[in-house]
Parts: structure tokens; C-alpha cells; sequence
């Protein structure tokens, strides 16, 4: 139900409740029709991250947007002739949007269709007159991907014609005066094409939309995994400079996304406590429970160690905590300890400096962790004992070494390595040895994470415009899937994030779903 009908509906009570006035029923009657009238050419809309549902062009069909909160879908039903030449006719449903933004979403459409050449897509438009200037990220029924445009109001729609057929996932990024669509097949890696010059105002109206191409058929299309993300500024000083975060849940069977927390701070690294019923997070130096159940959150207390970073984690069992702190080094570098799970004394494990922890054995024995050592010029990976305290080199190798972490079984330790000149990932017997490549494509691939039932892996992979020994903040990255044993990686997300998006495990124990970080500007 809209605003408008609920408006109605309540002064409609309100008079009912007049037991003293003989018209009163008379009155809700007049007042009912004039809402059935009022109503009639609305179009539906419920909350979601746009404000605004509407038909460009007055189709002769009325169009309307439902969001449905709980699967995170959204569902455009619409007509219009075409969105092309000199005017257009479609169901849009958008917002303002200032500035450099991301739209992406993944789609299709309900049904066999009329016309081959009905469309949905997103798209920037100057005005929501049926001539304005606009560019639009488009997949028709007949599979056609397109990025089409009109250079100012009036003039005839243009096109530039994508690689990608039947695209599912679709991302139109504003940078300036350029206009770029990314679009990809689910599960695979996105292909791009860009306009330069449109003249559209800096603020404009940026949505979803969907068009029948044919004056008298509605056509229903669903867009799910919806996110519009406000990118950091091109001057921002990383590690200085930080804008907001989601937390982030997401199935991998269905693929579907959902937002439990969001914070305009820099949230980072979430991962599953063994119980299913928390995550571990850290913000600005302190680590945080959320509760999956109550949406509660409670600081941890970690004592002294007020300057964790994101490479915390969970003991196999669930009853230790390790972590990584530079609080007590006196050149501000990382050092390792380990506390209760539930807070209080960090115990020190490692006395050198750096040490980036990143996992235990499945016993509880050991932590492995990436370390640099004796002015070392690049980092390597190392194992340490909790009960006798020796550290032992597992890597060491040309290039920076990382990520390391033990699978359930206790067989193999993953990890990501830049010693063949990109990040991929690799994998080594407990002791170091036996290490062998398990990606191998142009990507920059890190953090590899094992699911609890030791059967995949889930990392983050950079862009080849990305150096191979960072991984920064505030990036287009992908998270992928493979099996644990080896094979093509796929992609299950398309994220905007990077640096604390996923550094640590965050598969569900169940191995059915994963959390990670994505981010964008929200105001204060």
C-alpha cells in the first residue's frame, strides 16, 4: 500500500470515529471514491535504496516497482513504446544521484516476452522528460547488451554494442563526463565499454528501469543484489582517509546478498564465530561483536590492545582468539596474541615485529601468520607454537608471501604468493613443503579462505591494474570460488571493496554462506 492510500485510509478512521455526526459514513464513502480516483494512475512503490517510481513518456499502460525487503528484490512492471531516437516510453524507478556513483544489479526478466527487443537496465537521466539526455546500461530479450545514449536533450539515441550477450549481471559507473557498462554472464568476469560527453546535470536521476517495446504489453523484469555505491574521492589518502561500510551476507547456492549492518566508519574483516550466531569485526582499532539474531553489537574487550587491524581469528574450536596489534611494538608494527573468545588478557605469541596473523591448526597448536624478519625485503609466511614458542619459516621466495590458513583437515596451509609476478594462489604441506600453484589467470588473487567442509575456496581477486603486492582499499574487485583441490575459479560477487572486505575466514559453519565488506560513502 502507498503513502497516498494509508493518508486516505486514516482520515477515513478519523471520521469514522465521529459517532456524533450523522454523515459520517456518508463522508468516508465520498472519501473512498475520491481515493479510488486519486489512486488510480499511481504507481506502486515500497522503500528500497530509490525514492521515486515512474512512467517517462506517459505510456498508455501504467507501470509499477515493488520491493520486497526480505529477498532484496525488486520487481518493475512496465510498457512504453522504445527507449530510442529522439523520445522515449518506460517505467523507471530511481533516485538523485550527485557526483561519481556505481549502480549495479544483478537481473531478468519474468516470461517469454512479446517484443525480442524489450528491455531493462539502469540508466542516468537528466530530467524525466521523455527527450532528456541519458545513458543507460542495457540487456534486451533477445540477449543484446548495449550501453545507449542520447548526447542532449532531443537528439537521436546512439549506441555502442557489448561483446557479452545475455548478460544477467549489469554495472553503470558515472566517472566525471565518462559513462562505463560492465556487464558479465553470472560467474563470470565483467567486459567493458564507455561513453565520454553526455550532458547530463551533475545531479541526476539514476535507477532502474524497464520497457515492453510495445505500447500495449507489460513486461516484468526482477533486479536482486541491487547496490548503489558513492566511491571514495580520487584524492583520499589510504589508511587516513575512509568512507562507509556494509556488512554483508551472502548465500552461495542462490547467490543472493543481503545488508545486516551498515556504518558510515570503516568496518572490516567479519568473520563467523563457531556457533553461527556472531561476527567478529574491527573498527578503528577495536573488535566488535555483531549478533546475527538481535542485531546487537558489544565491544570485545581485548585489554591493552586497542590497535587491532584486520587479521583477527578464531580458533578451530571456537575458544581462542588470535589477533594482530600494534599497540606495545614501539615502531608501531603488528605483533601477535591470542585471548578467550569472549575477551580479557591478550597472551603475547610472537615478540618480533611485523607479524600479520591469519590462522591456527585445527588442533590449536600453532598460528601461521606472514612476518617479516632480520630486515627481510619482502615478507614470508611462518609458523609459531603456542606452548613452546618456536617460530618456524614455511616460505621463502622471491615477492611477498600471505594469507595464510590451515584446511579443516589440518593437510594443507593455503596461501597467496606474487613470486610468478601476479598474486595468485598456492598451497604447501604443514611443514612448507610441496608448494603448488592453484591460480593461474591475470588477477590478483587474495586471501584464500577454506570452507568448514574443506571442500572450496573463497578469495578476493584484484584487477591486473592493481600492483601485485597490494591489495588497497575502495576497489572494483570479485570474490571467487573454487574447489579446494583446484580448478577454474568463478566469480560469486562483484563488489566495490578490497582491503578489509574478506582478509580473514568468513564462511558460515555451515559452509553455506560467507560475509564479507563492501563500501560507500553514507553520511553521518
Amino acid at each position: 500500500m502507498g503513502k497516498i492510500q494509508v493518508e486516505f485510509l486514516s482520515c477515513i478512521m478519523r471520521i469514522y470515529q465521529l459517532k456524533n455526526n450523522p454523515f459520517r459514513i456518508l463522508l468516508c464513502v465520498v472519501i473512498l471514491n475520491l481515493m479510488t480516483t486519486t489512486c488510480k494512475h499511481q504507481t506502486e512503490v515500497s522503500p528500497g535504496i530509490f525514492d521515486l517510481a515512474t512512467d517517462v513518456g506517459n505510456p498508455d499502460l501504467k507501470g509499477k516497482s515493488i520491493y520486497d525487503a526480505e529477498t532484496g528484490e525488486y520487481t518493475l512492471t512496465g510498457a512504453g513504446e522504445n527507449i530510442w531516437f529522439d523520445a522515449d516510453e518506460f517505467h523507471f524507478l530511481c533516485s538523485k544521484v550527485e557526483g561519481d556513483f556505481i549502480l549495479q544489479a544483478r537481473t531478468r526478466f519474468i516470461g517469454e516476452g512479446t517484443n525480442p527487443h524489450r528491455k531493462l537496465g539502469i540508466m542516468i537521466r537528466d530530467s524525466l522528460s521523455s527527450e532528456s539526455a541519458y545513458v543507460s546500461a542495457v540487456v534486451h530479450g533477445d540477449g543484446l547488451t548495449s550501453l545507449q545514449y542520447r548526447n542532449k536533450a532531443g537528439n537521436n539515441t546512439e549506441e555502442i554494442k557489448s561483446t557479452t550477450e545475455e548478460a544477467d549481471i549489469i554495472q553503470l559507473e558515472r566517472k566525471g563526463d565518462t559513462y562505463i557498462f560492465s556487464s558479465a554472464v553470472d560467474g563470470e568476469t565483467f567486459t567493458s565499454i564507455e561513453v565520454t560527453g553526455p550532458k547530463i546535470e551533475e545531479k541526476a536521476y539514476a535507477g532502474i528501469f524497464i520497457c515492453s517495446h510495445e505500447a500495449d504489453v507489460l513486461e516484468t523484469a526482477v533486479f536482486d543484489n541491487v547496490r548503489l555505491v558513492i566511491p571514495a574521492p580520487v584524492d583520499f589518502i589510504a589508511y587516513q582517509d575512509y568512507i562507509g561500510s556494509h556488512i554483508e551476507i551472502m548465500d552461495i547456492k542462490t547467490g543472493k546478498r543481503k545488508i545486516i549492518y551498515s556504518s558510515p566508519l570503516s568496518l572490516q574483516a567479519p568473520n563467523w564465530t563457531r556457533d553461527g550466531n556472531n561476527l567478529v569485526y574491527n573498527s578503528e582499532g577495536k573488535l566488535y561483536y555483531l549478533n546475527l539474531l538481535t542485531s546487537e553489537l558489544n565491544e570485545i574487550n581485548t585489554g591493552f590492545a586497542v590497535n587491532n587491524n584486520n587479521d583477527h581469528v578464531l580458533s578451530f574450536d571456537g575458544k581462542l582468539l588470535g589477533i594482530s596489534d600494534h599497540t606495545e611494538n614501539p615502531v608501531n608494527q603488528s605483533l601477535i596474541y591470542v585471548l578467550p573468545t569472549e575477551g580479557g588478557t591478550p597472551e603475547p605469541i610472537t615478540s618480533e615485529a611485523p607479524s600479520y596473523l591469519h590462522g591456527f591448526s585445527p588442533d590449536g597448536e600453532y598460528l601461521v601468520y606472514t612476518a617479516g624478519r632480520n630486515n627481510a625485503e619482502h615478507l614470508d609466511i611462518y609458523k609459531i607454537s603456542r606452548f613452546s614458542g618456536e617460530e618456524i619459516r614455511l616460505t621463502d621466495a622471491p615477492g611477498l608471501d600471505d594469507g595464510s590458513e590451515y584446511s579443516p583437515d589440518g593437510r594443507y596451509i593455503y596461501f597467496n604468493s606474487s613470486r610468478t609476478g601476479t598474486m595468485q594462489i598456492w598451497r604447501m604441506r604443514p611443514d612448507g613443503s610441496n608448494q603448488e600453484q592453484m591460480t593461474f589467470d591475470e588477477y590478483n588473487d587474495w586471501f584464500p579462505h577454506v570452507s568448514p567442509d574443506g571442500k572450496w575456496l573463497a578469495f578476493i581477486s584484484y584487477k591486473s591494474d592493481i600492483r601485485a603486492d597490494d591489495h588497497p582499499f575502495y576497489k572494483q574487485v570479485y570474490i571467487r570460488l573454487m574447489h579446494a583441490g583446484g580448478g577454474e575459479p568463478e566469480v560469486i560477487a562483484y563488489l566495490y571493496g578490497g582491503q578489509g572486505s574478506m582478509n580473514v575466514h568468513s564462511w558460515s559453519p555451515d559452509s553455506r554462506k560467507i560475509a564479507f565488506v563492501s563500501n560507500t560513502k553514507i553520511e553521518e
